[in-house]
């Protein structure tokens, strides 16, 4: 029994040395950030041997930790760890390599907070590398750069430019070596989003059959052993694309097919274990499934640092408190909630974003709906602030939450 321990102690002190960073998935967003603390300090000692790869290193894994709990303070570092392998870096590659790093934290603080300026700049960092010598170091420009367009035609939605950044996709993962790399999932999981959105605008099947197979590949290659992570994000991707098939078909069978893809994701890790994943999935389960304590815990998990995800899990956890109440016939709840959301819209305060005030205004006519409803009186006075914050949500890159304002103006028109 000692023998094996220590073994397995071995093996994990190994790929702590590697390159592969894969084995993260496994261990908590604490210990990720107890890994990246330790990174930093060593990188920083004078006593170093590999200043600008100690610094690489930690930037990655703060960049992991900033991913899973949305701390601003981990994204600050992530930012300070690119800086610092760049003043240590000691040739035009090593220089090339902290700007790829760069690069890829302004990507993922867009992911996280939106606002275009972060991909722009981005972009700019990609853009003035110039011609690069090493193989290895022009792949991870390439990767970098196509994920950045990615995200740049999922902004414009037009499917022509969905298209576009999934051809450049393509190039960017056949240059990975090898191809079953958890930069290779990323890639894979970049294009499959495109594939289906591009699939379902369109209504074109082969484009859902590539997104398909691109996550029927991920979630086979991603053991639950040892990726549950990245096997959560393919399935919650597939429900996904699922339930959106399925409205398109009027299919209640592949709808709940689709929540059962939902389900089994949420059953890969615990929300300690990368809260930010856990709430993505209550996100997109919440209509039915998740519970009103689900989507607080939701909320608690991803607000006060300005998330997309922080705004999203408000206004779902609104839409369901309304809906309870409206289902109950419970006038004095909506009332309170509507007495909470007209004092927080009106000191600004207390909004940590634009993103924060648009998704309190889509909570606002969620419960000004439901009373509507109970009363026999159209809502009035909310069309214009959807509008406002349809056109918020899409200018900081939170097409999700502007999905939540139109579809509430298509509501409002059809009762009309």
């Amino acid at each position: 029994m000692f023998e094996f321990g220590r073994d397995l102690r071995k093996l994990f002190a190994q790929a702590r040395d590697s390159d592969d960073l894969s084995w993260l998935e496994l261990i908590s967003a604490d210990l990720v950030r107890v890994e990246a603390r330790q990174q930093s300090i060593d990188a920083g000692r004078v006593s170093c041997a590999h200043p600008f790869e100690a610094y690489l290193r930690a930037g990655a894994l703060w960049r992991e930790h900033t991913r899973r709990t949305g701390l601003g303070s981990s994204l600050e570092r992530a930012h300070q760890s690119a800086a610092d392998a760049a003043r240590a870096a000691g040739s035009d590659d090593q220089t090339a390599r902290a700007a790829i790093e760069a690069a890829a934290t302004g990507m993922l603080q867009f992911d996280l907070c939106g606002g275009a300026r972060h991909l722009t700049r981005a972009l700019g960092e990609i853009a003035a590398l110039g011609a690069l010598r090493r193989a290895e170091t022009t792949c991870a420009a390439t990767v970098v750069h196509a994920r950045l367009r990615a995200r740049e035609a999922r902004l414009s939605g037009d499917p022509g430019d969905l298209l576009d950044a999934a051809a450049l996709l393509d190039v960017a993962l056949h240059g990975l070596t090898p191809d079953n790399s958890p930069i290779a999932d990323d890639v894979r999981l970049d294009r499959a989003g495109l594939a289906l959105e591009a699939g379902v605008a369109r209504r074109d099947a082969r484009l859902l059959d590539q997104a398909g197979r691109d996550l029927r590949s991920i979630v086979e290659g991603s053991t639950p052993e040892y990726r549950p992570l990245t096997r959560a994000k393919a399935l919650t991707l597939c429900g996904a694309g699922m339930k959106a098939l399925a409205e398109l078909a009027g299919d209640a069978e592949a709808m709940q097919q689709g929540q059962a893809m939902f389900e089994a994701a949420a059953d890969e890790f615990t929300p300690d274990h990368s809260p930010l994943d856990w709430v993505a999935i209550q996100i997109v389960r919440s209509d039915p499934a998740s519970s009103l304590s689900s989507l607080a815990l939701a909320q608690a998990l991803s607000e006060g640092s300005g998330l997309i995800l922080g705004a999203l899990a408000r206004e779902r956890r609104f839409a369901r408190e309304a809906a309870l109440a409206e289902a109950d016939g419970d006038r004095k709840t909506l009332s309170t909630l509507a007495a909470r959301l007209r004092g927080r819209l009106t000191d600004q305060s207390g909004h940590e974003t634009p993103l924060d005030w648009a998704a309190d205004q889509i909570a606002m006519a969620h419960v000004h709906l439901a009373l509507g409803r109970l009363s026999g009186h159209q809502a009035t006075g909310i069309g214009m602030s959807l509008v406002e914050a349809a056109t918020t949500a899409r200018e900081l890159g939170a097409p999700a939450l502007a999905a939540r304002a139109e579809a509430l103006m298509d509501t409002r028109a059809a009762r009309a």
